[in-house]
């Protein structure tokens, strides 16, 4: 599981959060619970926990199904 949610991150996410700044890093992966470490602009945006919920977790849910959480560590 952890192959494909690195890959969909590398593939879909970074791309997309890299075209404002942004960043997003996996730092462990265990019972469908995935961490994340958001960098560059997404580090310190006021908006960074929509972005987590709305567009990272969504799209890792989508992707791989067994994800069942997306959190923030720093």
């Amino acid at each position: 599981m952890k192959e494909k949610i690195q890959e969909v991150l590398d593939k879909e996410i970074k791309p997309a959060l890299a075209r404002d700044g942004g960043s997003v890093e996996l730092v462990d992966v265990k019972d469908g619970i995935v961490k994340v470490r958001l960098k560059g602009a997404c580090a310190c945006c006021p908006m960074s926990q929509l972005t987590l919920a709305n567009f990272v977790e969504k799209a890792l849910k989508q992707r791989v199904p067994e994800v069942k959480k997306v959190q923030a560590v720093s």
